[in-house]
């Protein structure tokens, strides 16, 4: 098994392109450390809290995941919050929030986030038959390429795919492989689906990220708790030495056929 591990870990760092983010403007922000291009068929799903493996992070560095949205409430927030700390994440977009939001969509992407998709109602997938699930996950996908591009398409041309509540099926998870694309799941979680202060989940969230010391962040930008939570956590981040990394997908696959 050790030696499995590092084997696959060796695969996704000689697939992976690393490059240092832009300069920020403000020298005195975050910023993003460095950004990672992941070859979805090197590495087809990570996320310790659903997978055998993660991606191949260095102690003290953190990806900043969003999940559920666009929400405008919210999302705005969020996206400030970042902006401030010249820092990016990647979003996971339910299509029906994307759909009823364009602009926010493109927002996102041309702030230089990553996007990924999350079906289209947040149903759970292992709980409706295969054919149900696929057609969840495709327009969902639509949706989302729809608002990025005005163009509704079943291949994504962003690769990365999160579960609803990490229910993912054996069948399901092969069928996006076959397709290119990657699952991200999450090493640890800022449980902002239960209801808590800004205040508890800062603590929360900070005390998992010291116990673990780093790893993908699963946060939520559809809970204003977390909304005003984030630039409070960015601070710690900078404060106590975390770092950043940015994830981008690599290049899309050009067949959009897939087996159901």
């Amino acid at each position: 098994m050790i030696m499995l591990r590092a084997v696959l870990v060796a695969l996704v760092a000689a697939t992976a392109t690393v490059a240092r983010a832009a300069d920020c403007p403000r020298k005195d922000a975050l910023g993003t450390s460095r950004v990672i291009t992941v070859d979805p068929q090197a590495f087809p799903r990570v996320g310790l809290k659903s997978f055998p493996q993660t991606l191949p992070l260095a102690d003290k560095e953190v990806v900043l995941t969003f999940d559920d949205g666009p929400f405008p409430a919210t999302t705005t927030k969020v996206l400030a919050a970042l902006a401030t700390e010249c820092v990016q994440a990647t979003f996971f977009l339910i299509g029906r929030n994307a759909e009823a939001n364009p602009a926010i969509v493109r927002t996102i992407a041309a702030s230089g986030h990553s996007i990924g998709h999350h079906t289209w109602s947040h149903r759970p997938l292992d709980k409706i038959g295969q054919q149900q699930a696929l057609e969840e996950i495709d327009r969902g996908i639509a949706a989302d390429e729809m608002a990025l591009s005005g163009a509704a398409a079943r291949a994504p041309s962003t690769l990365f795919f999160r579960f609803p509540g990490s229910a993912s099926t054996p069948a399901l998870l092969a069928n996006l492989q076959s397709r290119g694309i990657a699952v991200l799941g999450a090493d640890l979680w800022a449980s902002d689906w239960n209801p808590m202060t800004p205040e508890q989940q800062l603590q929360l969230l900070t005390q998992r990220l010291d116990d673990e010391g780093k790893g993908i962040i699963l946060l939520h930008d559809t809970k204003a708790q977390t909304a005003k939570m984030l630039p409070a956590f960015l601070q710690y981040l900078k404060r106590n030495g975390y770092k950043v990394v940015h994830l981008v997908a690599a290049r899309p696959i050009k067949s959009s056929s897939h087996d159901r």
